[in-house]
């Protein structure tokens, strides 16, 4: 049994600005508002508890990727964001052959077993050519009904998500094919118009990927992707909150329309998050990270991003303008709920006790996962 206390908790409910809250076990027993009446064994005056964050959109980390057939690797680049606050990280694949993709599914389908990952995430093959962003579109491709079933095999139930573009041929059945295997189809890199997302949503998509990065533009006439997803309560709006890839004013707008309860913050790392600037591979293609931007080498294509979620926390807060609670459920509690993670995402009797330790200038100081700490604790 851990006491921790005198400190502000973020709930679902309020920001508890003097409290505590018990572990026991893996989970949360017991929350409380003011002092603790005893002693507590970890005094956090002056810092905030928070839940773990949750990450469903990440390639990498650390100058490791989760596009890979070494799990060390992999294993490394969640430890990376996990020392960042992220207890929960689902690990991205992009674009490649079927083999490629084949035995970087089986390298991680372990590792799912072991909880350094929650679930696999296919970012494509099945994208837009057009709207094809750090991805091979030399390799990019229609889904066929084989081919995601053959994929779905291989991962045997740990492919939490896959992302598609619903304009392409057999992308429909495509979606009702990845819902009937339990994973949440997601709508991303795509062409496709407002009608069109919206028959991708009626059968069965609930995620917008990274919404407004690799999709058609929103216009006054042809709305595209991007309101059909903004205004649909069924699905949750992937955003990138780094300041390159959205701008402040439209995140802002974002969180106006669809609210912290839709919106989840992503990383859409690669393996330059949390590293120096320099050359760095992003599957097949060559990527420069420049001033932490991340490119495709010659291009001004965005590959991915250098962000951690403890970042993202901060920059909607001090940049985005949006309150810390709000900000805490859009990288916790909204994509918990996301992906099926009932278990964790808020601090709550019987959730998991998944929990970051924020400084007064929200950066992490500690974590804990299952009630063990795991980062080191020096507050």
């Amino acid at each position: 049994m851990l006491v921790i206390g005198g400190c502000r908790i973020v709930t679902p409910g309020e920001l508890i600005e003097y409290g505590w809250l018990r572990v026991r076990g893996e989970q949360i027993a017991e929350t409380g508002i003011g002092a603790f009446e005893g002693d507590l064994d970890v005094d956090l005056a002056g810092h905030t508890i928070v839940p773990g964050f949750v990450d469903q959109h990440c390639h990498g980390g650390g100058r490791n990727s989760f596009i890979t057939t070494d799990p060390g690797e992999a294993f490394r680049a969640a430890q990376l964001h996990l020392a960042h606050g992220t207890t929960s990280i689902m690990a991205s694949l992009v674009t490649g052959t079927f083999d490629d993709l084949a035995n970087q599914i089986r390298t991680l389908v372990p590792l799912v077993d072991q909880d350094v990952i929650f679930g696999i995430h296919l970012e494509g093959p099945w994208i837009s050519g057009k709207f094809h962003g750090a991805h091979d579109p030399a390799l990019v491709r229609p889904p066929t009904r084989r081919e995601v079933g053959e994929l779905l095999a291989i991962g045997d139930g740990r492919i939490a998500m896959v992302t598609l573009a619903p304009e392409l041929p057999g992308a429909i059945a495509a979606i009702k094919q990845i819902v009937r295997a339990d994973a949440v189809a997601a709508v991303g890199h795509t062409d496709a118009s407002y009608d069109e997302t919206r028959r991708a949503i009626d059968a069965g998509a609930r995620v917008g990927t990274h919404v407004m990065n690799a999709m058609r533009a929103m216009r006054h006439r042809d709305p595209g992707p991007v309101v059909a997803l903004l205004e649909d309560p069924r699905v949750t709006i992937e955003a990138i909150c780094d300041g390159h890839h959205v701008h402040p004013a439209v995140l802002r707008l974002m969180f106006a329309e669809a609210g912290s309860g839709r919106i989840a913050m992503v990383t859409d790392a690669m393996a330059a998050a949390g590293a120096e600037d320099g050359s760095y591979q992003l599957g097949d293609l060559r990527v420069e990270v420049i001033d932490g931007v991340a490119r495709i080498f010659g291009t001004d294509t965005i590959a991915g991003s250098t962000l951690t979620l403890d970042a993202a926390v901060r920059f909607m807060v001090l940049v985005g303008k949006v309150s810390l609670q709000a900000a805490i459920r859009s990288v916790s509690t909204t994509p918990a709920e996301a992906m099926g993670l009932e278990d964790r995402g808020s601090i709550e009797v019987g959730k998991r006790a998944d929990l970051a330790v924020l400084g007064p200038d929200l950066r992490v100081r500690s974590v804990m996962v299952r009630g063990e700490w795991v980062e080191s604790f020096d507050v």
